[in-house]
């Protein structure tokens, strides 16, 4: 073997950070890449490893195809060899499109779909009875035997139970040569200018034909001519009706009900899909929900007149068309816009909420004569709904939106799909029971499934259900067994995400090939680790290469090899630390080493908290998978909220307990998930969510703008004497408006060249030489510094420099206590990591002024952290939290969870074994509990057992 073809060789990396770097990563091995975050992990794995093989592949394209694909730049580089085809599995790629499930993420929806289409059996939805199908050589027979000797009618089915006059239809079907209908039951003769009541509901058969069967050749062609004529009048389907009996029987060529004669269409993989018009419930669009305008919501308090704003969506009065129309049906339905909306008729409520249009008179009585009036009104209701589902416009739509609620569609009852399509069913259940089941559930029913059908319907579904079975083991193997395959994508966490597309990848077997991931434990329970870990060896033990940017110990010490990149981060980064076998950490003397070895530790606090005694008590959670839950979160504590991957934690705080304290502080708009009473809110004054959303998608945005300390840095430049004999004012130091910018590049202090077959290539602009402002704005100095001058410069550096000013000083001061004092001010947000961008948010909320009376709320706030940063972002709560505010994290990470002072453990399982509270109490009397998982792996962090490896 070459020496290519056994490592992956990269020399002069210099992508961000990176000190032009040599590494060398062995193939089909598990590679974990650690080090502090901003040190250069994901420039290393994602920014050249990936990104070399991606531009490699979209090489080998036509240079005609690649100018639709755009380039991909090249990562400074200097050489890689021994790169394979190379696939990413992130955190942020999955859909949030409402349309896109964890079934059709996983294609397991789809194997469903083909499995109902191939091997369902139709029911009606009448009587319940199994669907038949014939053809046209069955059905002649089957009316040979069972009318020998009858005289029959054969009626082709044209209309069934709807309403109108058909004057048109009668008279088509004349000149088609027909002269006879049955209509409602009755046999008529077709005349001129013929039609039925219009109100009523009725059911129409054209009288195709009337014959004796006497069994001979001339009936077998006649009956031939005339059952492809009834099947291409009646759509497939034909009755036959015996002469004086009023019980037609019915024969269709696609799925029909014997007893009331309704068909299906033959069904195919689209019929069951909820994203295509052929499957999808018509009234919710296969989205399984609607929006319907709340009454409630448009009249609000029904003490208020409407001319005192009683109708919340018009609000107080004005002379405006809308008003004049209601003063017109109020003349007609007898109130005036002063009385109160309580006293209106209910008559008068559903023309203003529905409208309607009729004229009248009325006697004027100081005139002495008759006026006429007209309504026509379309009614409040009518215009909200019209605007949400017809308006271009967001905000229109927004506006709708707070008058409506969201509400489970009547029709599909929340299934999606058309009637039709759930009346299909293999083991009595349809396809929408199988997608509301937890993996877990799913993967009993098909494991049983092989008993409960048998003969063709066996023979046909054998290899759907094998494809089926093993991409469930896959999710199982990855620890997602709570999650159901109707669950929203976009209602999953970056971990679930990232986990769903491994075990896609595994399903698909490939060979040969370089994964790349990103922090794939995030999100995961401690007890579920091992799954992962062993998902990823068994994709290296079938032959592929496996590298992983992780921070977790487990992973690590399980590691073939370890790449350590540091000392610190940032500009202080991007150097190779140590390389080697787990084994050979204890040798090195790096910040991972000391940590895993133990000569460093998170160190668990010597007492807990007392808090303040007082306490929010939330009563009563049913949201998603809780089970009436009731929870009390005590103040002035840190509280940890912990549990298995899916038992509940996000739905109890982020979709339950936020929602009710934004909408109580802040008037928030979001709808808490159902809960029967909260008590204590009286006791904070605010609260704050800090989450793992990025804090910027485009190059312009930075830490100094997202913080807010742009702003007050511009404010001191205009204060200058220079810029104040100038006029300058504070937009003139912004560049991201004309004036102060350079015109050159935009302010962007990059310049785009345009390469027709080749990637785009960014070079400094040539007239600002990449500082981003023209020659004027740059001679404004502070302290010898310019504008640009500060921009460059790392927190570190501007805290001292503008030590003097405290409005300033005290915002960069949070940034560099959460440990991010090694970024510059300028940095585009788009080369944060994810850790720092939750970082960044955190500063700035910590650096507004707290009221010690604050409730804090952090997902996740260790995701992609190292040991050492979780120690200064823990000291950086435990500040919070000793100014008598209550910080509450939801995590995984032990490191974190025994340093809180009270425990919320929610279990036992995920999904629908979950919802429930497990332990609560101190770390301490948690770690006690026989039954909780988390307690079990807390308690060899609070009392130490395992040697190093």
């Amino acid at each position: 073997m070459t020496e290519y073809e056994e490592n992956i060789e990269v020399q002069g990396a210099r992508v961000h950070n990176l000190k032009n770097i040599d590494v060398t990563i062995p193939r089909d091995k598990l590679v974990v890449i650690t080090g502090l975050s901003g040190s250069g992990k994901s420039s290393l794995a994602f920014d050249t490893i990936y990104a070399e093989g991606q531009r490699r592949y979209i090489e080998t394209f036509s240079a005609y195809a690649r100018q639709f694909l755009g380039g991909l730049e090249r990562p400074d580089v200097d050489k890689i060899d021994g790169l394979s085809p190379v696939i990413a599995i992130e955190q942020k790629t999955t859909s949030k499109s409402p349309r896109s499930t964890v079934g059709t993420i996983t294609e397991i929806y789809d194997f469903l779909r083909l499995l109902f289409a191939r091997a369902g059996d139709a029911h009606s939805y009448n009587t319940g009875e199994k669907m038949v199908s014939y053809n046209d050589e069955q059905i002649k027979e089957l009316i040979k035997k069972d009318f020998d000797g009858k005289k029959i009618n054969i009626l082709a089915p044209i209309i069934k139970s709807r309403k109108g006059h058909y004057r048109e239809l009668f008279e088509q079907i004349g000149k088609q040569g027909f002269v006879k209908v049955r209509v409602d039951g009755a046999i008529e003769d077709i005349v001129k200018g013929m039609k039925v009541d219009r109100y009523k509901t009725h059911d129409i058969e054209i009288v195709i034909d009337r014959l004796k069967v006497i069994d001979g050749e001339d009936l077998d062609k006649r009956l031939s001519e005339t059952i492809n004529t009834a099947m291409y009048s009646g759509e497939n389907v034909l009755m036959v009706l015996e002469e004086g009996t009023a019980e037609p029987r019915y024969f269709s060529r696609d799925l029909m009900c014997p007893t009331t004669g309704i068909s299906y269409p033959s069904p195919e993989p689209n019929t069951f899909s909820f994203n295509s018009p052929k499957g999808m419930c018509p009234h919710c669009n296969g989205l399984g929900h609607v929006y319907e305008v709340n009454v409630d919501k448009i009249f609000p308090d029904k003490k208020l007149s409407i001319k005192s704003g009683g109708i919340a969506p018009l609000g107080d009065y004005k002379d405006s068309w809308a008003f004049r129309q209601i003063e017109t049906i109020g003349q007609r339905y007898g109130f005036t816009l002063t009385d109160p909306i309580s006293s209106i008729s209910e008559e008068a409520i559903q023309i203003l909420l529905f409208g309607g249009q009729e004229s009248f008179e009325i006697d004027s009585k100081t005139l002495g004569v008759k006026r006429n009036y007209k309504i026509d009104y379309e009614g409040i209701s009518n215009f909200i709904k019209s605007q949400y589902e017809e308006s271009g416009s967001t905000s229109l739509k927004r506006w709708a939106k707070d008058f409506m609620n969201k509400e489970v569609c009547s029709h599909c009852n929340g299934a999606r799909l058309k009637k039709a399509s759930l009346y299909f069913k293999i083991a009595d259940k349809n396809i929408s029971e199988l997608a509301h089941l937890d993996i877990a559930e799913l993967a009993i029913f098909f494991d049983g499934l092989a008993t409960n059908i048998s003969g063709n319907q066996k023979k046909i579904a054998e290899e759907i259900i094998k494809e089926i079975r093993t991409r469930i083991r896959f999710l199982l193997d990855v620890g997602l067994d709570y999650l159901s395959l109707n669950r929203s994508s976009k209602s999953l966490s970056g971990g679930e995400a990232q986990r769903i597309r491994l075990a896609t990848q595994i399903g698909s077997q490939l060979v040969g090939v370089l994964y790349i991931l990103d922090e794939p434990s995030i999100g995961l329970h401690q007890r579920d680790n091992n799954r992962l870990i062993q998902s990823l060896e068994a994709l290296r033990d079938i032959g592929n290469s496996v590298i992983v940017v992780e921070h977790d110990r487990d992973m690590i010490e399980r590691a073939d090899h370890v790449i350590d990149i540091g000392p610190k981060a940032g500009k202080h980064g991007g150097e190779i630390i140590s390389e080697g076998k787990p084994s050979l950490l204890p040798t090195f003397n790096t910040l991972t080493a000391d940590y895993i070895t133990g000569k460093k530790e998170i160190e668990v606090p010597k007492v807990r908290r007392k808090g303040n005694g007082k306490e929010i008590k939330l009563t009563g959670c049913t949201g998603n998978n809780l089970k009436n839950i009731s929870a009390t979160f005590p103040l002035g504590k840190m509280i940890g909220v912990t549990g298995v991957s899916g038992s509940g934690k996000s739905t109890l705080i982020n979709e339950t307990l936020y929602p009710i304290m934004n909408a109580h502080y802040f008037n928030g708009v979001k709808k808490p998930m159902p809960y029967k009473k909260i008590t204590g809110l009286e006791y904070i004054d605010k609260v704050i969510d800090i989450n793992q959303s990025p804090i910027g998608r485009t190059p312009r945005s930075n830490p100094a703008t997202y913080t807010g300390v742009f702003s007050e840095i511009r404010s001191l430049f205009t204060k200058t004497p220079e810029a104040a004999i100038r006029g300058y004012k504070p937009g003139r130091f912004s560049f991201n408006v004309k004036g102060g910018r350079c015109e050159t590049c935009q302010g962007g202090g990059l310049r785009v060249i345009e390469m027709n077959f080749l990637p785009d290539v960014y070079v400094e602009c040539e007239t600002c030489h990449g500082k981003r402002f023209n020659r004027e704005t740059l001679e404004i100095r502070y302290k010898g510094k310019s504008i640009s001058d500060v921009l460059e410069m790392t927190i570190n550096e501007a805290v001292d420099f503008f030590e003097n000013i405290p409005k300033i000083h005290r915002k960069l001061k949070t940034i560099k206590d959460v440990g991010l004092g090694y970024i510059s001010l300028g940095q585009q947000s788009t080369t944060l990591s994810g850790g720092e961008a939750q970082r960044v948010k955190l500063a700035t909320e910590l650096s507004k002024r707290d009221t010690g009376n604050t409730f804090y709320i952090l997902d996740e706030p260790t995701t992609g952290l190292h040991f050492e940063d979780i120690r200064v972002l823990m000291e950086v709560l435990n500040r919070l939290t000793d100014k008598g505010n209550t910080v509450l994290v939801i995590e995984h990470n032990m490191d974190v969870i025994k340093m809180v002072d009270y425990i919320i453990d929610i279990g036992y399982e995920g999904g629908r074994g979950g919802g429930m509270i497990v332990a609560k109490g101190t770390p301490e009397q948690v770690a006690k509990d026989k039954k909780s998982h988390t307690a079990r792996f807390l308690k060899e962090e609070l009392f130490p057992t395992r040697t190093i490896k």
